[in-house]
């Protein structure tokens, strides 16, 4: 018989519109009644719910997270309530058997025996920083979605400005642009007057680079696109100035995270919002890695191994570690880094000698915040100038090895 963890709790069942709530009340004899009810999701009726939970003495609380819509209640239950919010895949009902009240019922029962793993659910204040932070990731989305637009624009048009410049909105190729914007069907005879210091392509390869037609639609629709990134890039610029404001208190921990090789300023600032900056809330830096989907799977069945890439998790927090990794990776300022993605890379690939260093400086962090000391690469340095110990190995085992070698051995005769 499973143990009973929680005497009293409450299981919810989260919509859009209303919430459906049952407590179970265990007595001492291991017999278990259920008192369930409906409420609206309108901040009133929360409180409501809140106080009904209060009557009852339930202060234990699982729900499900359904997309936004469990934000308002834990919002409302968080000061007087332990929460646990579930992914809908561990508290899922039986197929055949799912109305509202029996999936509250069901959720109530599987967390009373604490069978129910909660998510990771940061303060309110690193909440509100991993909100503006993530918003400042879909600008940079849209502005890039806009710089592809722009390009198309050009390309449809015969101008091949991505042939001769590295960045078509860099300094010399964005001028040229406004000129061609000024007015699209006057050719441009000399380009002497938009060449920059670390211009590399020539005057001819530039004029025959600008040899274009441009109708009067794609023009106004260049400048369209033009006018939505110039208000995306101050958009950012209000949003980052935000950002920063709001990561003040964080400041100590945000500097201590910047000694990590690779991470600057706004990455910092990115880590710290997904994971925030108690780490007790993970049991080890495995589980952190884990959760943010830098750890193999493990997916076996019948002694055979289905697969074992990395999971889904971490849609935020592992592009970001990634690009950390691609930076440091490219340096030789941390050789201790930088040997390790070489060797891996030599025997993995490239894509998984990334993800190997992304966990290695997620594993990082986490000792960073954790003991509150700066990076230190002399400990990584330590253990890769350790000679590896010798290993007694037996004759048949030497023989395999050999062999695998392509020796051909034939075992003596015992004497």
């Amino acid at each position: 018989m499973l143990k009973i963890v929680y005497r009293i709790c409450c299981g919810m069942d989260v919509h859009k519109s209303f919430v459906v709530a049952c407590i179970a009340s265990t007595n001492e004899k291991g017999v278990t009644t259920y008192k369930s009810k409906r409420f609206s999701t309108f901040t009133g009726d929360l409180r409501r719910c809140a106080a009904w939970l209060a009557e009852n003495n339930c202060k234990d609380v699982c729900m499900e997270s359904t997309g936004k819509y469990w934000i308002p209640i834990y919002n409302i239950l968080e000061p007087t309530c332990n929460i646990v919010l579930a992914h809908p895949k561990y508290v899922k009902a039986i197929w055949g058997k799912k109305t509202d009240k029996r999936d509250a019922k069901w959720i109530a029962d599987i967390f009373k025996h604490d069978l129910v793993s909660g998510s990771f659910i940061p303060p309110a204040d690193i909440r509100q920083l991993r909100d503006l932070f993530r918003y400042r990731w879909k600008l940079t989305s849209f502005t890039t979605g806009e710089k592809n637009r722009a390009q198309n624009c050009l390309t449809v048009s015969n101008f091949k400005l991505d042939d001769v410049f590295s960045d078509v909105f860099g300094k010399a190729a964005s001028a040229i642009t406004s000129r061609i914007l000024e007015n699209p069907t006057e050719k441009i005879t000399d380009v002497s007057g938009f060449r920059t210091k670390g211009m590399k392509a020539t005057n001819e390869q530039v004029l025959a680079a600008v040899d274009g037609e441009m109708c009067e639609e794609q023009a106004e629709k260049l400048r369209i696109i033009r006018s939505l990134m110039d208000s995306l890039e101050l958009c950012k610029l209000n949003l980052e100035s935000l950002i920063l404001t709001t990561a003040e208190k964080y400041l100590p921990q945000i500097n201590l995270v910047m000694t990590a090789p690779g991470i600057q300023s706004f990455a910092s600032i990115g880590i710290i919002s997904e994971i925030g900056v108690d780490m007790s809330v993970f049991p080890s830096s495995k589980h952190l890695c884990s959760w943010a989907g830098l750890t193999p799977q493990n997916n076996e069945s019948a002694g055979k191994k289905k697969t074992t890439r990395i999971s889904r998790a971490g849609a935020y927090i592992k592009p970001l570690l990634v690009q950390c990794a691609l930076t440091v990776c490219k340096s030789s300022k941390h050789p201790e880094i930088r040997n390790r993605y070489l060797s891996l890379k030599k025997r993995r690939g490239h894509k998984k000698a990334i993800i190997a260093i992304a966990r290695m400086l997620l594993t990082a962090i986490y000792n960073i915040l954790k003991k509150n000391e700066p990076y230190n690469p002399e400990l990584y340095l330590r253990c890769n100038n350790t000679p590896p110990e010798h290993r007694a190995v037996s004759v048949e085992e030497a023989i395999f090895i050999l062999q695998r070698q392509g020796y051909l051995v034939t075992p003596s005769a015992p004497g």
